[in-house]
C-alpha cells in the first residue's frame, strides 16, 4: 500500500502530489516500462535464477528461440493492408531478428519489447551497450518466442453475476473487436474477464493485457487470479509495475499499470505483442486511460487482431460506445449540422449503428441497501439522540451507533482527509472507549501512513473493525472483511486552475458515480449497508460522473510525451486526437505554454500550414527532457543541472520529488520522529534536506549490513522501501541522461555544499512559476504584525509555507516551492530560499520588461527609464536604472536635446554651452524685470537648433563629446545661439528702462548701492498654497547683513518705476468704496498720480502714502486719510522685497517686511558688525565683494563692486579700520574679572565704533557683558543694548571683585528672618542672601552705565561701603515676601471647594510668577518693595471668591487674556533679543491691574487700566520695531 502511486480521479488530501498530476500518471508511468532492474517481491529458488541466466546468455549470444521467426511473420502479415501508419512508425523499434536496423541515438532506451518486460537487468534496456549504438546485426539478441503456459481447466466462481452472463461476454468478444463491459462493484468482472479471455484463445495469440489505475492494485488481481488457476505469480499470470516485474516467461495474462502500457508505446507503436486490451476501472477517466482509449482508436484499424475490452463497475458505457464507433467524429459527422442545440444533443447520445456492443453485469455477490442520513435532517433520530450541534462527526458516531445495531460487521468510513480521519479517529476512540458494547478497532487508511501501519488494516483482527479512509479505498482495491460503509459525500478533487496555473485540491460533493463505487465497498462478505450523510435528494442533484482528469490538470507532460513518440507532430495536433472527451483549448494552450517556459518547445511558431494553425517543434532541450520518466519541470531541472556541473545532485532530487517523502511520522509518535528527522532539516532549502538525507543513508548502507540497515531505517523512522524506491530512480535517471548527454558517474555519493547555488538554480530553471516573494503584514496599533504570513506569487497567487517545512519559521523574503497545493489555502510544500537575481538569470527569456518614465539623468549624462521586470505578473525588480538609448534610440536624443541642451540640465564645460547658457540667461533676466513671458523664443525654436546640426546617433553626453571633439575643429561657433534669434520678433519693442538693476538708498552717512534680483512666478500653489518662487515673485533687494541695521522700510514702499503704476492703481483699488468711487477708472487716476508723484516726490524723502494722499486730493478734491490706504490687500508682488546675505552670499532670511526682518537676524547682525570690526583690511575686502557683486544678478555685480570699493576717505582702500574716536581699535573679549582700563587710552571704553565699508559708515556700540564668572566686551548694532548690557556687565563685574557678603549678613540676621527664610525657594539660605546682594547692587549701580575706569573705581568703593546695609535692607523685603507668601500658601491649602478650582489655579500660578528661585535679582530692587502688597492682595482674593465668583473669573479672564498677550510680544522678539524696560513695565502693570481687580482696598502705584497696559505694550513694541 506504502507504493501506490494514485493516479486517481480523487486526490488524497493527506499527501498532494509532489509534482504535477500529469507527472504521477503519463510522464512517471512512461519510465515503468525502461527500468533495468526490478527487485522481487518473491524469494525465487537458485536453480530458477540459474536457468533463467543461462537463457538470458544465450539470447545476448544471438540464438533465436524457437519460433520467433513464425512471430516475426505473423506479425508482418498482420500489418499487411494497412496503408497508413503513424508518421513515427517507420523508427519504431521492431522485433524481427535479422531485419533489423541499427536504432538511431533516440531509440537507444528501447531495447527488445520482449526482454525489456521480462529480462534480465543487462537487457531490460535493450541488450548490451554495443548493441545500443547498434552493432553487427549477428550481435543482436533474437526476440523470444511467445509460448503461454494456459491452464487445462479454467473455473468461475457460480456466485459471482459476471459467471451468468460468461456465454455473453464470450460470445462478444469473439464477435467484436471492442467490448464495453459495465458491471456493478463486486460483480467480478476484474478477475473472471481474463480468465475468459484466455477460455477463447486469446492468450495463445499474444499477451492478455490487463491495466489498473494503481500498483497495488495490479499486483492484488494477479494474486487473485492466480490463485483462482492454482499457480503461482509469473507463470499463467503476471504484472509489472514501476521497479517491479513479475512476468514469467509463459505468462499469458500481464497486469499492469496503465502507465506501463502506456510507456510500451513508445517502442511498440502497434503494441503487437498484445493479443487482447483489457482497460479496467475506466470510469476514472485518468489521463493515461484517456490517452489509452484515444490511441487503442487509432490503431484499431491497424490491428484488426486486436481485441479491446472496457470494463468498469459505475461507468458511462454510452461515451465509451460511441468513442470506438468507425462513424463517429467529436462534434460532427453524424448529426445534420442543422438542427438546434437541443435537437443536436439528443441526436448526438444516440448511439451508431456500428458501435460496440455494450454488455451490463446487474447486481452484486449479496445485495447493498443504501441508507440517507442527511446531517441537516435529524428526524430519523429518536428524541434523545438529538444534539443542538450535530456535525459530520456528530453524523458519522450516530450512524456507527445505528450499524452497531446491526449484525457484526468491519464498516468502512471515506473521509476527504487526514485531518478530518485524524478528527474522527479520536472522537470515534473517545465514543468506543465509554461504551463497551462497541468493541471496535479503529484503523486509518491514507498514503501517507507508514508500510506496516498500511498492513494492519489487510492483516485479520480479532475484533471489528472501523477503517477510516480517503478515496484510496474507493475503487478497485478492495478492503476485506466490509460489511457496512458510511459516505460522508465529500473527497478532494485534484482540479487545474487555469488563472492561478495551479493545482488546487479543493473538497467538493462527489459525483453519483463515485458514490456507487463507495457503496459498492460493501457487500463483499454478506449483505450489506451503505448510510450516505446527506440526502437522496442531494444525490440525485449531483453530477452523474466525475470530470475526467484531462479536463482538470494541466497538459504539459501529455503534450510533451505525445509529440515525443510522435503521436502528434505538434500541439495543434493534440485537439484532433480522438480523446474520450477532448481538453478545453484553453488547457492545451496552458500546457504548451509551461513547456515553452521550461524551453522544451520553440519560442516562435513557424509558419502556419494549410489546414493547421501555428506550430511548435521540440527543441533541444524539449528532446532531452522527453528522455526523462518524469514531469517535466522535473526533467528541466535535470538538463539544467547537467550544464551546472550538478547533475547527479539533481538527479536526486528529481528522485525525491516524484516519491512520497522516505521521512515517516506515526501519529502515535509524531513528535519522536520529528525529533529524529531533525539533523536533515535545512532552514534554508528543504531540498537541502533531501540531499543531506541521502548522504546519510549512503553513509549507513556503506557501514551497515541491509537488515543492519531495514533495522535502522525503522527505529529512525525512514520507509526502507521508498528509500530503495528512490535509489532505484535514480539509477534509472542516470541512466537515462546517458541518452540527453548527461553523465553522472560515480556511483550514488554527492556534494551538495560544493553545488549549493547551481543546485538551486537547477531548481529554479523548472520552477519558475513556482517563485513568491513575502508580504509585508500590517501592523497593529501596538506596532505588532497582523495576519498570516504570506507570499505573493506568479500571476497574483497569495500562498503560504507550510507548516512542515524547514522555512515556516524563518520566512525569508523570496522562496522556491516545489509544489503549490490548495487545500484549506494555497500551501507552498518543499521550499527554498533563493536570491531574485537568479531569476533574472534563469528566467531572462519569460521576464517581461517594461520601461516607464524615461527622463534625462544629470549624474549619468544620457536618458534613463525605469525598467521593471515581472515573471508571470511578479515583480522581480522595479525602479532599476537603464540607458534609455538602448530601448529607443530616437526617444533618448529627443531628451538628451531638450533636457540637456535646451532645458540646461548639464554640468559640462564646452564653451559653447556655455556662452549659449549666458545668452538665455540675459534674455530671461530681461523678462523676469519686464514681468513678461513672451520675449524668449519658445524651447521648440532652439530644439530645433541642435536638432538640425547633431547627427542622429548621439543620443547622451558620451556620444556627444565624441563627436563634438571633431565637429568643433572645423567650427567652434556651429552650435553657437544667435543673441538677436533669441528673442521673439513680434515682442521685440520693449522697454526697460524702468527696470533698474541696482536701487539707491540713502542713509545717514551717504548713499548705498543694492542690487535688486526680479522673479517672475504669479502662480499659486495647490490649494493655494503659495509656493516658495511665488513667495519671491517681484522685486527683492540684495541686502549684506552688515547694511540690513542701517535701511529704513519707507522709501522701498516706493516701488521700482516700472511698478509703481501697477502699485498705485492696487492702493486706489484697497480704498473704501465710498472714497473708492471717486477715482474711476483706477488705471487712469494712477497714470496721474504717478506722474504727480514723480514731478513733486521723492522716494528718498517722502513717505508714499502721505504723498500718495496729497496728490489724489489734488487730482479729485477729495480728502483722503493716509490710513484710509489698505496696505495687506496690495498683491504680494507689489511689495518690495528683501533678501539678506551674509558674507559668503548665503541667504540668511527674506521676506517683504523689513523690519520683522531686523529682529529676526538681530543676532546676526550682532555677529556680523563684530566680525566686521574686527577684520583685517583684506578679508574685509573679500566680505564686501562677496556682499555685494556675488548676489547672483548677472551684468550688475561689477557695476555695484566698483561704486562700492571706493571709501569716502582716501579712495583706494575698500575699508577703513574699525576705531574709536582716539583712534584705537576695538576687538570682542571674553573672561574679564576686572575693568579693562589697559584696553584703551585714558581707560574709557568707547561709547561708538565706526569703520567705512563700500562708501557706508558701520557703526558698533561696545559694552559689558555679564557672563556669570567673568565680563566680556560685546560690540551691539544699537546704542539702547550697548546701555543696557553696560550696566549688567558693571554689576557682574562688582559682584566678582567686592567682597561677598554672605557669611556676614548669614550670622547677622534676626531670628525672624532665620526662620522665614528656611521656607525660600532658592534651597538654601546663603543662596538667597545671594541673590538679595545681586539686587542691592541693582539699587547701588546707577542707570546711567559707566564706561571710564575713573568712575568705575569710584563706584567700587561707594558699592564696598554701602553694600551690606542695602543687602540688609533687601533682607527685610524678601523676609516679608517670603512671609506673605507662605501665608498666601496656606490660604490656598484651605481653598478646596470645586467651584473656586479655576480661581485658586490662577492664584497659585501668580504666586509662582512672583516668587521663584533667582525672583530678588530678577525682580530688582526698586520693583521689590511691591511684591508684598501684590501677594496679600491674593490672598483677599481668596476671601471674597465665595459671594462674587462669577466677577471673579470675568476679571481673571481679563487678565490672562493680558497676560497671553504680554507673553506673545517677549516671544516675538527676535532670539538673543533683551526684554526692553518698557515691555517688562507692562508685566508690572498687569500685577497692579490684579491688585485694582481683587483687592482695591490695598491700592495701586499708580493709575492702571486694560487700556493703559494695551497702550503701553504697543508703544514699547513699536519702540522695538524703531
Amino acid at each position: 500500500m506504502s507504493e501506490q502511486k494514485s493516479t486517481k480521479k480523487h486526490a488524497d488530501t493527506s499527501k498532494a502530489p509532489r509534482t504535477a498530476p500529469t507527472m504521477a500518471s503519463m510522464a512517471a508511468a512512461i519510465h515503468a516500462a525502461k527500468v533495468r532492474s526490478s527487485e522481487k517481491t518473491g524469494a525465487k529458488t537458485g536453480e530458477k535464477t540459474v536457468a533463467k541466466t543461462a537463457e538470458n546468455n544465450a539470447v545476448n549470444n544471438g540464438a533465436p528461440k524457437k519460433g520467433a521467426q513464425k512471430n516475426n511473420a505473423d506479425r508482418k502479415n498482420s500489418s499487411r493492408g494497412a496503408s497508413e501508419r503513424n508518421s513515427n512508425a517507420s523508427h519504431s523499434n521492431r522485433r524481427g531478428g535479422g531485419n533489423n536496423r541499427a536504432r538511431k541515438q533516440g531509440n537507444q532506451q528501447g531495447g527488445t519489447q520482449g526482454n525489456q518486460q521480462g529480462g534480465t537487468q543487462g537487457n531490460q534496456q535493450g541488450g548490451t551497450q554495443g548493441n545500443q549504438q547498434g552493432g553487427n546485426q549477428q550481435n543482436r539478441p533474437a526476440p523470444r518466442r511467445y509460448e503461454p503456459l494456459i491452464p487445462e481447466v479454467i473455473t468461475y466462481p457460480e456466485e459471482l453475476p459476471v459467471s451468468e452472463r460468461r456465454e455473453d461476454i464470450m460470445n462478444a468478444i469473439r464477435d467484436n473487436q471492442v467490448v464495453i463491459i459495465a458491471g456493478e462493484t463486486g460483480s467480478g468482472k476484474t478477475t473472471q474477464i481474463p480468465k475468459m479471455c484466455l477460455d477463447l484463445g486469446l492468450g495463445a495469440k499474444g499477451l492478455i493485457g490487463h491495466t489498473q489505475p494503481r500498483r497495488l492494485a495490479a499486483r492484488s488481481v494477479a494474486e487473485r487470479i492466480a490463485e483462482e488457476l492454482g499457480q503461482k505469480i509469473g507463470e499463467t499470470v503476471g504484472y509489472q509495475v514501476r521497479f517491479t516485474s513479475e512476468v514469467g516467461e509463459h505468462s499469458a495474462i500481464k497486469l499492469m499499470t496503465d502507465g506501463i502500457l502506456l510507456a510500451e508505446i513508445q517502442n511498440d507503436k502497434l503494441l503487437r505483442r498484445y493479443s487482447t486490451l483489457i482497460i479496467d476501472e475506466a470510469h476514472e477517466r485518468s489521463l493515461n486511460i484517456d490517452f489509452i482509449l484515444g490511441y487503442l482508436k487509432r490503431i484499431l484499424p491497424q490491428r484488426p487482431d486486436l481485441k479491446v475490452i472496457i470494463t468498469s463497475a459505475t461507468i458511462d458505457p454510452e461515451r465509451f460506445a460511441r468513442h470506438f464507433s468507425p462513424s463517429y467524429v467529436p462534434g460532427k459527422g453524424i448529426v445534420d449540422e442543422n438542427l438546434s442545440a437541443e435537437e443536436r444533443e439528443i441526436a448526438e447520445a444516440i448511439l451508431p449503428d456500428d458501435a460496440p456492443p455494450i454488455i451490463e453485469v446487474s447486481g452484486r455477490t449479496y445485495p447493498v441497501e443504501i441508507r440517507y442520513r442527511p446531517l441537516d435532517e435529524e428526524d430519523y433520530l429518536s428524541d434523545d439522540e438529538i444534539e443542538d450541534d450535530h456535525d459530520p462527526t456528530d453524523g458519522i458516531l450516530d450512524a456507527i451507533k445505528e450499524l452497531s445495531k446491526e449484525a457484526p460487521g468491519d464498516i468502512l468510513i471515506f473521509f476527504s482527509g487526514e485531518r478530518e480521519i485524524r478528527d474522527a479517529k479520536d472522537a470515534i476512540e473517545a465514543m468506543v472507549a465509554k461504551s463497551p458494547r462497541l468493541n471496535y478497532e479503529v484503523l486509518p487508511l491514507y498514503a501517507r501512513l507508514s508500510l506496516a501501519e498500511q498492513h494492519r488494516v489487510f492483516s485479520p483482527g480479532s475484533r471489528p473493525r472501523i477503517v477510516l479512509a480517503t478515496n484510496v479505498a474507493e475503487t478497485s482495491l478492495t478492503v476485506p472483511g466490509i460489511k457496512y460503509v458510511i459516505d460522508t459525500g465529500t473527497a478532494r478533487i485534484s482540479r487545474y486552475s487555469a488563472r492561478t496555473k495551479v493545482q488546487r485540491l479543493p473538497i467538493e460533493r462527489i459525483s453519483q458515480a463515485s458514490a456507487n463505487q463507495r457503496s459498492g465497498r460493501c457487500g463483499r462478505v454478506s449483505d450489506g449497508i451503505a448510510i450516505r450523510l446527506y440526502s437522496e435528494e442531494d444525490f440525485n442533484s449531483r453530477p452523474e460522473f466525475t470530470d475526467p482528469e484531462i479536463l482538470r490538470t494541466n497538459l504539459a507532460a501529455v503534450i510533451l510525451q505525445m509529440i515525443a513518440i510522435g503521436v502528434v507532430r505538434e500541439p495543434g495536433d493534440i485537439s484532433r486526437f480522438p480523446f474520450v472527451q477532448p481538453p478545453a483549448s484553453r488547457a492545451i494552450n496552458d500546457g504548451v505554454n509551461l513547456l515553452r517556459e521550461l524551453g522544451a518547445l520553440t519560442e516562435r511558431p513557424r509558419g502556419p500550414r494549410k489546414g493547421r494553425g501555428n506550430s511548435a517543434t521540440l527543441t533541444a532541450i524539449g528532446r532531452a527532457m522527453a528522455a526523462f520518466p518524469v514531469d517535466p519541470r522535473l526533467a528541466r531541472m535535470i538538463i539544467e543541472g547537467g550544464r551546472r556541473n550538478c547533475a547527479k545532485e539533481m538527479m536526486v532530487l528529481a528522485a525525491a520529488l516524484t516519491i512520497q517523502d522516505p521521512r515517516e511520522r506515526p501519529a502515535d509518535v509524531r513528535a519522536e520522529a520529528d525529533a529524529m528527522h531533525a539533523r536533515f532539516i535545512d532552514d534554508t532549502s528543504d531540498f537541502s534536506s533531501f540531499l543531506l538525507l541521502w548522504d546519510y543513508i549512503n553513509e549507513q548502507q556503506a557501514a551497515l549490513s541491509s537488515s543492519q540497515l531495514r533495522k535502522m531505517c525503522h527505529r529512525e523512522y525512514i520507509n526502507y522501501l521508498r528509500i530503495r524506491e528512490w535509489q532505484d530512480l535514480f539509477a534509472q535517471l542516470r541512466e537515462m541522461g546517458r541518452t540527453a548527454n548527461i553523465h553522472a558517474s560515480g556511483g550514488r555519493d554527492i556534494n551538495a555544499s560544493a553545488h549549493e547555488i547551481d543546485i538551486h538554480k537547477s531548481l529554479l530553471s523548472g520552477l519558475l512559476s513556482h517563485v513568491g516573494v513575502k508580504e509585508e503584514r500590517e501592523k497593529d496599533s501596538k506596532g505588532r504584525n497582523r495576519g498570516p504570513r504570506e507570499y505573493l506569487g506568479a500571476r497574483g497567487t497569495k500562498f503560504a509555507i507550510f507548516p512542515g517545512s524547514g522555512l515556516f519559521k524563518k520566512s525569508p523574503d523570496w522562496v522556491l516551492s516545489a509544489e503549490l497545493v490548495e487545500t484549506s489555502r494555497l500551501w507552498a510544500r518543499t521550499n527554498a530560499s533563493i536570491d531574485p537575481q537568479w531569476i533574472e538569470e534563469i528566467g531572462k527569456h519569460l521576464i517581461s520588461v517594461q520601461y516607464s518614465e524615461p527622463h534625462w539623468s544629470l549624474s549619468s549624462g544620457a536618458a534613463v527609464a525605469y525598467a521593471k521586470g515581472t515573471l508571470f505578473g511578479l515583480t522581480i525588480y522595479a525602479e532599476r536604472p537603464v540607458q534609455y538609448a538602448r530601448v529607443d534610440a530616437a526617444a533618448a536624443r529627443e531628451l538628451f536635446i531638450q533636457s540637456a541642451l535646451v532645458e540646461g540640465q548639464w554640468h559640462t564645460q564646452h564653451k559653447f554651452y556655455l556662452r549659449n547658457q549666458r545668452a538665455l540667461a540675459e534674455v530671461e533676466e530681461l523678462e523676469a524685470r519686464l514681468r513678461r513671458r513672451d520675449l524668449r523664443v519658445d524651447d521648440s525654436v532652439l530644439f530645433a537648433f541642435y536638432d538640425a546640426r547633431i547627427p542622429a546617433h548621439v543620443t547622451d553626453v558620451r556620444a556627444f563629446d565624441k563627436w563634438w571633439k571633431q565637429a568643433r575643429l572645423e567650427d567652434d561657433n556651429y552650435l553657437d545661439f544667435n543673441p538677436e534669434k533669441l528673442i521673439n520678433e513680434e515682442a521685440a519693442d520693449y522697454d526697460d528702462s524702468q527696470f533698474p538693476r541696482q536701487w539707491v538708498q540713502r542713509t545717514d552717512s551717504g548713499e548705498l548701492t543694492l542690487d535688486l534680483r526680479y522673479e517672475y512666478a504669479p502662480t499659486a500653489g495647490i490649494g493655494g498654497a503659495r509656493t516658495d518662487a511665488a513667495k519671491r515673485d517681484g522685486v527683492a533687494v540684495q541686502v549684506p547683513i552688515l547694511f540690513l541695521n542701517q535701511l529704513s522700510p519707507e522709501p522701498f514702499r516706493w516701488q521700482i518705476p516700472g511698478l509703481r503704476h501697477e502699485l498705485v492703481t492696487a492702493l486706489i483699488k484697497s480704498l473704501p468704496k465710498a472714497i473708492r468711487r471717486n477715482f474711476v477708472p483706477a488705471p487712469d487716476v494712477a497714470r496721474a498720480a504717478c506722474a504727480a508723484l514723480e514731478e513733486d516726490y521723492s522716494p528718498a524723502t517722502d513717505e508714499l502714502l502721505p504723498s500718495l494722499a496729497l496728490v489724489l486730493r489734488r487730482l479729485r478734491g477729495v480728502v483722503v486719510e493716509p490710513e484710509a490706504f489698505n496696505w495687506d490687500a496690495v498683491p504680494e508682488h507689489l511689495k518690495m522685497g528683501f533678501q539678506v546675505r551674509n558674507a559668503r552670499n548665503k541667504i540668511l532670511g527674506e521676506g517683504k517686511d523689513l523690519r520683522a526682518l531686523q529682529q529676526q537676524l538681530h543676532k546676526e547682525i550682532r555677529s556680523a558688525l563684530a566680525d566686521s570690526l574686527g577684520a583685517s583690511d583684506d578679508t574685509m575686502a573679500k566680505m564686501v565683494a562677496l556682499a555685494q557683486g556675488g548676489s547672483g544678478n548677472s551684468g550688475s555685480s561689477a557695476a555695484s563692486t566698483k561704486n562700492g570699493v571706493k571709501n569716502a576717505q582716501g579712495g583706494t582702500a575698500q575699508t577703513a579700520q574699525p576705531t574709536d574716536a582716539h583712534g584705537s581699535q576695538v576687538r570682542e573679549i571674553s573672561g574679564l574679572t576686572e575693568f579693562p582700563a589697559d584696553l584703551f587710552p585714558n581707560g574709557e571704553i568707547p561709547r561708538k565704533v565706526q569703520r567705512i565699508i563700500a562708501t557706508q559708515a558701520v557703526n558698533g556700540y561696545p559694552a559689558l557683558v555679564d557672563e556669570e564668572t567673568s565680563v566680556g566686551l560685546r560690540i551691539f548694532p544699537t546704542e539702547a543694548e550697548q546701555l543696557h548690557a553696560q550696566r549688567r556687565g558693571i554689576i557682574r563685574l562688582l559682584q566678582l571683585q567686592v567682597p561677598s557678603p554672605v557669611r556676614y549678613v548669614s550670622e547677622h540676621l534676626s531670628h525672624k528672618e532665620k526662620i522665614v527664610f528656611t521656607q525660600n525657594p532658592h534651597g538654601s539660605i546663603d543662596e538667597l542672601i545671594r541673590d538679595c546682594t545681586v539686587a542691592a547692587l541693582d539699587h547701588l549701580v546707577p542707570h546711567t552705565p559707566i564706561f571710564t575706569h575713573a568712575e568705575y573705581s569710584e563706584l567700587y568703593e561707594h558699592v564696598r561701603a554701602e553694600l551690606i546695609e542695602t543687602v540688609f535692607d533687601v533682607t527685610k523685603l524678601v523676609a516679608e515676601i517670603l512671609s506673605e507668601a507662605t501665608a498666601l500658601k496656606k490660604a490656598i491649602k484651605k481653598a478646596t471647594s470645586l467651584t473656586t478650582m479655576h480661581a485658586v489655579s490662577d492664584v497659585k500660578a501668580q504666586m509662582e510668577n512672583l516668587v521663584y528661585p533667582g525672583f530678588v535679582a530678577q525682580t530688582g530692587y526698586d520693583q521689590l518693595v511691591h511684591i508684598p502688597r501684590y501677594l496679600k492682595a491674593a490672598q483677599v482674593r481668596l476671601t471674597k471668591l465665595g459671594p462674587n465668583l462669577h466677577r471673579d473669573n470675568q476679571l481673571m479672564l481679563t487678565v490672562q487674556d493680558l497676560e497671553d498677550s504680554y507673553d506673545n510680544a517677549v516671544k516675538s522678539l527676535p532670539a538673543g533679543t533683551i526684554v526692553p524696560d518698557a515691555l517688562r513695565r507692562v508685566n508690572w502693570m498687569i500685577e497692579e491691574l490684579r491688585v485694582s481687580f481683587f483687592a482695591q482696598e490695598l491700592g495701586t502705584a499708580y493709575t492702571v487700566s486694560e487700556k493703559r497696559i494695551a497702550k503701553a505694550q504697543r508703544e514699547a513694541l513699536d519702540a522695538i520695531k524703531r
